[in-house]
C-alpha cells in the first residue's frame, strides 16, 4: 500500500465515528463563467465512465474521488493529473471548495451517500437506480427537498437527455396517439458460454486490508469479508435490485418522463435463475407487470440468454403507436381510427455527454435537471415494488396515502 493510501486510511480509522457537522449551507447558483470542481465517490467501472462525461464538459475541473478500494484510488490518481483520492467520502466532502458531487456507489448505500453530500452543500449527480428501498427513497427526499431550487440533483437516467426525449414529446402532443393503454418494453442480451452477465473476477489486491469491508455493508447484514461479494455484489439482494435496478430503470425512465406517469397502483414480476447457476441470488429472466393509475399497463420482459429481440419499446394507442428502438424512433398512425395522420421518423441527434452536460447547465442556471429528483423518486419505487413481488411471489400494491408498499 502507498504513503498516501495507506495515510489515507488511518484517516478514516481514526475519525470513522465522526459526523459531518457545520456544512449544511445550501450553494448558491453558478455564473456562466464559474468553473464547477467536481468530485466522485466510487470509482468502480461505472464511475470510471460518469467521471470521463464530466471532465468533457467545459469549464469544468475534477478536483478529488473518494473510493473504500486502495486500487480503484490508484487507477484514479493514474487517469486524473493531480486528483485528490481519499478513502473515506466523509472527508473529501468537507472540502468547500468542491461544488459538485457524482455518486456511483453500490445500490444500497445510495442513500447514505446522497444524504451525505446534500448535507455537506453539494450538487449531486446520482447513480440509478437513486433508490434502493422505499424508507432510503424517503430519507433522500428528505434531506433533498430543503435545498431544492439550490442545489441540483440529477439522477443518472441518462436517456432522458436523449434526442428521443424530444422526439417522443413531439409524437405525443396534440393526442396523436389517442387513449395510451400499454407500454410494451424488453431488453434482452446474451454473453458468451463461460461469460456470465455481469460477473467480474476477483484480485489478488481484494484483502481486508485494501478494502473498508465494514463500510462496504453499510445497512446490510454484516457478514465476514467476501472478495466475491465485494466485486460481484450485483449478484445479492443485499446491495443490488438485479437487472430491474439495472436495465429495467432506464426504460420506465424515459416513459415516465414522457407520460408523466405517477407510482403504479400494483407491480407483479415473475421468473427465475434459468441460466446462469454461478452463486448469483437475482433472476436472469424476468417478466414485469405494472397496473399505472392512468387506466395502462406497464410491461417490461428481459433476459440474459439470448440477444434476438434487443431493446425495444412500444406505447400503444387506440389512435397510434410510438416504437423506440435503439437510437430510432418512430409514430405510426392507426389507420382505422387515424385514417388521414402520417408516419414521423425522430430526427433530433443525441448530444455527447448529454446527461452530465445537462447537470452542469443546470448548476449554472438554476433550472431543473432531464432526470429530477421527484422522477428517480418514481422510477425507485416501481423498481423496489417489481423486486419485493419476485421475492414474495405475490402483487404488491403502493398505498398512496400512506406511501408504503402493502
Amino acid at each position: 500500500m502507498s504513503a498516501i493510501q495507506e495515510s489515507s486510511r488511518r484517516q478514516f480509522l481514526g475519525g470513522a465515528t465522526a459526523m459531518l457537522s457545520g456544512l449544511t449551507a445550501a450553494r448558491s447558483v453558478m455564473g456562466a463563467n464559474d468553473r464547477i470542481r467536481t468530485a466522485i465517490i466510487g470509482y468502480g467501472a461505472r464511475g470510471a465512465q460518469i467521471t470521463e462525461d464530466a471532465m468533457a464538459c467545459p469549464n469544468t475541473q475534477f478536483v478529488a474521488v473518494a473510493d473504500i478500494y486502495t486500487e480503484q484510488l490508484t487507477k484514479a490518481r493514474a487517469k486524473i493529473p493531480g486528483v485528490k483520492t481519499y478513502m473515506d467520502h466523509r472527508r473529501m466532502l468537507e472540502d468547500k471548495s468542491i461544488d459538485a458531487v457524482l455518486i456511483a456507489t453500490p445500490q444500497h448505500l445510495h442513500c447514505q451517500h446522497f444524504t451525505d453530500a446534500i448535507h455537506a452543500g453539494k450538487h449531486v449527480y446520482q447513480e440509478k437506480t437513486m433508490a434502493f428501498t422505499v424508507d432510503h427513497a424517503k430519507r433522500m427526499r428528505e434531506v433533498y427537498l430543503p435545498v431544492k431550487g439550490k442545489q441540483t440533483v440529477q439522477i443518472g437516467h441518462q436517456s432522458c437527455s436523449f434526442g428521443q426525449a424530444d422526439d417522443a414529446a413531439m409524437f405525443l402532443k396534440d393526442g396523436k396517439l389517442g387513449k395510451i393503454t400499454a407500454v410494451n418494453a424488453m431488453m434482452y442480451r446474451n454473453t458468451p458460454h463461460g461469460k456470465p452477465q455481469w460477473s467480474r473476477p476477483t484480485e489478488a489486491s481484494m484483502t481486508p486490508e485494501n478494502i473498508l469491508w465494514n463500510q462496504f455493508l453499510g445497512e446490510a447484514p454484516k457478514v465476514p469479508f467476501d472478495a466475491n461479494r465485494y466485486i460481484n455484489w450485483r449478484f445479492f439482494w443485499d446491495y443490488s435490485g438485479g437487472n430491474v435496478y439495472e436495465n429495467m430503470c432506464h426504460q420506465v425512465a424515459f416513459w415516465y418522463k414522457v407520460l408523466n406517469s405517477q407510482i403504479q397502483k400494483s407491480v407483479t414480476m415473475t421468473g427465475g435463475l434459468y441460466l446462469w447457476k454461478d452463486g448469483r441470488e437475482v433472476p436472469d429472466t424476468m417478466n414485469v407487470s405494472m397496473e399505472q393509475p392512468e387506466d395502462m399497463l406497464f410491461s417490461w420482459l428481459s433476459g440474459f440468454g439470448n440477444a434476438n429481440l434487443g431493446m425495444v419499446e412500444y406505447v400503444l394507442g387506440d389512435d397510434g403507436t410510438v416504437q423506440k428502438t435503439g437510437d430510432a424512433i418512430r409514430y405510426t398512425p392507426e389507420k382505422l381510427n387515424a385514417p388521414q395522420a402520417q408516419a414521423l421518423e425522430g430526427r433530433t441527434p443525441n448530444r455527447a455527454h448529454a446527461h452530465m452536460l445537462n447537470f452542469m447547465d443546470c448548476i449554472r442556471t438554476g433550472k431543473e435537471t432531464n432526470c429530477p429528483f421527484e422522477l428517480g423518486f418514481r422510477v425507485a419505487i416501481a423498481c423496489r415494488m417489481a423486486v419485493e413481488s419476485y421475492r414474495q411471489k405475490r402483487t404488491m400494491r403502493w398505498d398512496a396515502s400512506a406511501e408504503q408498499i402493502v
